[in-house]
């Protein structure tokens, strides 16, 4: 078994593709602006991160509830200079909710929301686990 994706469900589903593709410049895997799925994949081949659109899901399942709250998920992107990347994402319009400031011994982190409300770590590791 191996994990595909994380697919966040959202209700603003083109701010929210705007927002991984032009902010964090993650690419899509095809484009669509407008949903009612994409899914973006960061570089290293690892498993994608998925939006799909919340009112689309809801008819699938015929139920979904209400959106939450407060956070139930934590995206967490690994990157190797955190500080450049944090640069450049605020110039593209991120607004870092904390950091880059140092999280452990061993990282340095920062933290941001999409515009769905969803919670983003942004990881630099200072050293690797031994």
């Amino acid at each position: 078994m191996e994990l595909s994706q994380v697919r966040l469900l959202v209700t603003d589903f083109a701010a929210c593709y705007r927002f991984y593709r032009d902010v964090l410049g993650l690419e899509p895997q095809f484009e669509a602006p407008d949903g009612p799925y994409a899914k973006f994949s960061p570089d290293g081949g690892s498993a994608g991160i998925a939006l799909q659109d919340r009112a689309q899901m809801a008819q699938v399942l015929d139920e979904l509830g209400e959106e939450p709250s407060a956070h139930r998920s934590l995206v967490v992107l690994h990157l190797d200079d955190l500080d450049g990347y944090c640069a450049e994402i605020t110039r593209r319009g991120a607004q870092l909710c904390n950091g880059p400031a140092p999280m452990t011994d061993r990282m340095r982190v920062a933290h941001l929301k999409d515009p769905a409300g969803n919670l983003i770590e942004l990881q630099e590791w200072l050293a690797t686990r031994g």
